[in-house]
């Protein structure tokens, strides 16, 4: 069964935030995001987004609380965007986008991120880039043993866009536009 709830997954930096804010605009849907309550708990802990993913393998009733709480969302709403790395797997109904970067796009876009601050702090680009391949290694190996899934696999998705070289804009568009098409098959 079909709901209207897109969610959204993607590698670190895609921009996945910038275009669920695009959405919300052209659909007027709400947005859901795990992200947001995964930094803020990183902070509360004193630890850095990477830390505290590395914490999160030892305390797993954590990630399944996150995760549990997109599922439970939907239970009671429709119409909304979920920015979330499992969104996918939480709300399977949903129309599943996953959203690639090249790994040095990720790291300019990421090191250049202001809100990113207060969780993630280099002092250069090549710092930012390890960490992030160190969370991506981390949270696929924590899916893969809480789950049993990989979230970087492009099957579990209806729609995969590379924003490498796009725009919001045009990242926004191409998804409603596929979204759309897909309410209506």
């Amino acid at each position: 069964m079909k709901r209207r709830i897109i969610s959204i997954a993607g590698d670190l930096g895609s921009g996945k935030t910038t275009v669920t804010k695009l959405m919300q605009r052209d659909l007027g849907y709400e947005i859901y995001r795990n992200g947001t309550y995964f930094r803020k708990l990183a902070v509360e802990h004193g630890m850095s987004v990477t830390e505290f993913n590395a914490y999160v393998v030892d305390h797993p009733e954590i990630d399944r609380k996150i995760e549990q709480s997109a599922s439970d969302y939907a239970k009671d709403h429709d119409e909304f965007i979920i920015d979330a790395r499992l969104g996918w797997y939480s709300v399977p109904e949903s129309f599943k986008v996953y959203l690639t970067v090249d790994l040095d796009e990720s790291a300019r876009r990421a090191f250049n991120d202001p809100d990113r601050k207060e969780s993630e702090s280099f002092a250069t680009i090549e710092e930012q880039k390890a960490d992030i391949q160190r969370r991506f290694e981390l949270e696929n190996k924590r899916y893969y043993e809480l789950y049993g899934i990989h979230k970087e696999d492009l099957n579990n998705y209806d729609f995969v866009l590379d924003t490498t070289n796009l725009t919001p804009e045009e990242v926004n568009t191409a998804i409603i536009e596929a979204y759309q098409k897909w309410l209506q098959e």
